[in-house]
């Protein structure tokens, strides 16, 4: 299993921004699924920072197309790897609030072939998950330090 870290700011000017954004998680949401690439994401103050996995190829392929994307600009990549297992293996995709707000976890419903929201507190996080998220926290408060 590959896993691939990156941090890019967002080109959408701030007016349009919010509808911009829901674009962004809608269209990310429905192709990882389609490409079996999990992970997450975390927005502040238009900043990401996403951690996505899966096949190794499929994965560099959607990093390539992110970078290519005009809505993004000075892609980064922070961390690349190979891991036993996917850590976000039930997650289609979250968005990880890195400014202290709630975060809002994605699952994958196979069986119906859907992704629905989480509500409320994530009492299931992992210690690999919560390692992986605190990185990119880490990496959002570089940003603005």
């Amino acid at each position: 299993m590959f896993r691939l870290v990156y941090r890019s700011q967002s080109a959408i000017p701030a007016a349009e921004r919010k509808a911009g954004l829901g674009e962004i998680f809608a269209t990310a949401r429905r192709n990882n699924k389609a490409l079996d690439v999990t992970g997450a994401l975390m927005i502040s103050d238009g900043a990401f920072v996403q951690v996505l996995e899966g096949d190794e190829g499929v994965v560099r392929g959607l990093f390539a197309t992110i970078g290519g994307d005009d809505r993004h600009r000075d892609v980064t990549l922070l961390r690349e790897e190979t891991v036993e297992r996917r850590t976000f293996g039930r997650w289609a995709m979250a968005k990880v609030a890195g400014d202290g707000a709630a975060d809002i976890r994605l699952l994958s419903n196979a069986s119906k072939g859907v992704i629905v929201a989480l509500p409320g507190a994530d009492a299931s996080i992992t210690d690999e998950q919560e390692s992986v998220l605190a990185f990119m926290r880490e990496s959002l408060a570089r940003d603005h330090a």
